[in-house]
């Protein structure tokens, strides 16, 4: 089942968007592992970010064997460890956030191949992935950083990220609409999800403060847990601080680098909140960082007018493609960040079932 490949007007044609989907799947390990780019390390949410992208892409068979990767690699609580370098673990600690994101990959891949042996074989894998990240969560609903492995026994790191936990978020919308699919439901990530939800719209007080990053800036949104007008309101705060008119947006405040993977995950968030114009003209403008035969650079220093680092990455490339489909509306996944068909938000879920662990 051949899914149309995404084109931008104006911005890149589908031979163009195919082209970098290609890029990623040449930069795959034998293994099936997808690095950072040739060489680097690989963390299973880049990885899932990056079979997405080839699925769209039209590399199916290369997205498969990234899928059959995370089966193999994942550990037995649930958890991947958090660096992979060519096969070799070089840092055991496992991320709440990646052993989460498994689950909107799986999702992705049942709403563009509709196949439902894939599924039911991903489905325990998912299922471990996301009973590791509830088992994680704060008092105050947001998830616990990591498990961090060492040389003694294994100790979880309590602060929650923003960014992190928002992309949890995502993940247990979609993960509940895998367990519908296969008729195993999961009330736990459900309860879990509504607490998480009201903690992201109302005590982000609490969560570590990375407020110099863009990502905590946006992923409250691109994560799904804030919406209407304040999703709309959250991302004007930020705007001049982060966005560079012509260029994208910083990845730090305090720093004059633009990056092309937090650009285009600010695009699918503006797109998630009906900005489809300021989605379009800032997707057009990070398209500097893009090489010739389809790459992309990871970043920009304007005021050197430098590529830096000087590397083309597979996470950028799998945002252009992402972002490409999110704009477009091309394949039948290109809702995932939108959240059109993921489970219902769990605030409504949660609220009705007048359970008291969601007090904070």
């Amino acid at each position: 089942m051949a899914s149309p490949v995404p084109a931008v007007d104006g911005v890149l044609s589908s031979a163009q968007v195919a082209a970098t989907a290609r890029s990623i799947a040449d930069m795959q390990e034998p293994s099936g592992a997808v690095p950072w780019t040739t060489g680097e390390h690989t963390d299973v949410w880049n990885h899932v970010e990056a079979a997405m992208a080839m699925l769209v892409g039209g590399q199916v068979e290369a997205a498969e064997r990234a899928y059959a990767w995370c089966a193999r690699t994942q550990r037995r609580d649930g958890s991947w460890p958090l660096k992979i370098v060519a096969d070799r673990v070089e840092d055991a600690s496992g991320e709440t956030n990646m052993s989460a994101y498994l689950a909107v990959g799986v999702w992705h891949h049942w709403l563009l191949r509709r196949d439902q042996a894939f599924v039911e074989r991903m489905w325990p894998v998912v299922r471990r992935g996301l009973d590791f990240v509830v088992g994680m969560q704060l008092s105050f609903g947001g998830i616990a950083w990591s498990q961090e492995w060492a040389d003694g026994p294994a100790k979880v790191n309590e602060d929650a990220l923003l960014a992190g936990s928002s992309s949890i978020y995502q993940s247990l919308r979609a993960g509940v609409a895998l367990a519908d699919l296969v008729d195993d439901p999961q009330p736990e990530w459900e309860l879990a999800g509504g607490r998480l939800g009201h903690a992201l719209r109302q005590h982000r007080d609490q969560f570590l403060d990375k407020s110099e990053f863009s990502m905590d800036w946006y992923y409250p949104v691109l994560g799904g847990a804030v919406r209407g007008s304040a999703a709309t309101a959250l991302l004007e705060e930020g705007w001049e601080t982060f966005v560079v008119p012509g260029l994208g947006i910083k990845c730090v405040s305090t720093n004059n680098w633009v990056t092309g993977a937090e650009t285009c995950e600010l695009v699918m968030s503006l797109d998630a909140v009906g900005d489809h114009g300021r989605a379009l003209e800032l997707f057009a403008a990070m398209q500097h960082l893009r090489h010739d035969d389809g790459r992309y650079w990871t970043g920009y220093v304007f005021p050197d007018d430098v590529h830096w680092p000087a590397e083309q990455t597979t996470y950028t490339a799998a945002a252009v493609v992402l972002a490409a489909d999110e704009l477009s509306r091309t394949t039948a996944a290109s809702g995932i960040m939108r959240g059109d068909t993921l489970a219902p938000h769990f605030d409504e879920i949660a609220l009705e079932c007048g359970c008291s662990r969601l007090s904070v």
